[in-house]
């Protein structure tokens, strides 16, 4: 586990001057998810975030510059994209600390909420991330990662599915990629298959709702979307209990 978690932080290191470049769209999914974060953030009084995986700061950048009500954090494992996300993004460097999400460096409940964007497909254990991510939020957890089961052909999704249910995909993708359980490319570097629908069970017994958001450009009248449809997701888990439960209920969105 360590050798792959060692590179993918030297393919961080490599690509970190181009990151914004090849990875950063205006419009793109973790763009649309911000986009809907920041409406959550209305409905639920929120005022303090963290973006786990900062990476260079794009999330950072966009609650500042949006939501200037809002307490913005960041934390980041890879120097160079602290760096980048500082001299490039112009993110104030006391608003990112050098951590790792599997050990988050913040007491319990220390934000309204927690986020992250595209960083659970690139650890071994994801469910370690969330449950940090829930130990250090108040009121809400947003993942904006991938789906797995939404990619590939309708068989292949099916398949992957059925094998995730029977508890043996993750043997069954050992073997598919020789042993190592990971893919690597030179424009994501290493990847594991992760979906948001593998941490549903553990979000759904912290929050009092949990609410799925497509975010890629696919239009499906399904009963399967978007588990079958869509490859980028919005999971947004909330609390809406307390205080956070009369802003709710005010706004229309109660049970």
């Amino acid at each position: 586990m360590r050798a792959a978690a060692g590179m993918q932080r030297e393919y961080y290191e490599r690509t970190a001057h181009a990151y914004d470049a090849e990875h950063v769209r205006e419009g793109d999914e973790h763009h649309l998810a911000l986009k809907h974060m920041g409406g959550f953030f209305d409905v639920l009084g929120i005022s303090s975030v963290l973006d786990v995986g900062c990476g260079t700061g794009r999330g950072l950048k966009y609650f500042l510059r949006e939501k200037r009500g809002v307490t913005v954090h960041g934390v980041e494992p890879v120097a160079a994209l602290i760096e980048q996300a500082v001299k490039a993004n112009l993110i104030p460097a006391n608003l990112i600390t050098k951590g790792s999400g599997e050990a988050l460096p913040f007491a319990d409940q220390a934000f309204d909420a927690v986020f992250e964007c595209g960083v659970l497909h690139h650890v071994k254990d994801p469910n370690r991330i969330v449950r940090e991510m829930m130990r250090v939020s108040r009121k809400a957890v947003f993942l904006s990662d991938e789906n797995r089961f939404a990619h590939g052909s309708p068989f292949s999704r099916w398949a992957k599915l059925l094998l995730y249910k029977a508890g043996v995909f993750r043997g069954a993708y050992r073997l598919k990629t020789l042993g190592k359980g990971y893919r690597l490319s030179e424009g994501d570097g290493l990847a594991y298959s992760y979906s948001v629908f593998d941490s549903c069970e553990a979000l759904s017994e912290w929050a009092d709702r949990v609410i799925l958001v497509p975010t890629d450009d696919v239009t499906a009248a399904s009963v399967f979307h978007p588990l079958l449809t869509s490859f980028h997701v919005l999971l947004c888990a909330v609390r809406d209990r307390g205080d956070a439960d009369t802003v709710v209920r005010n706004e229309g969105f109660g049970r």
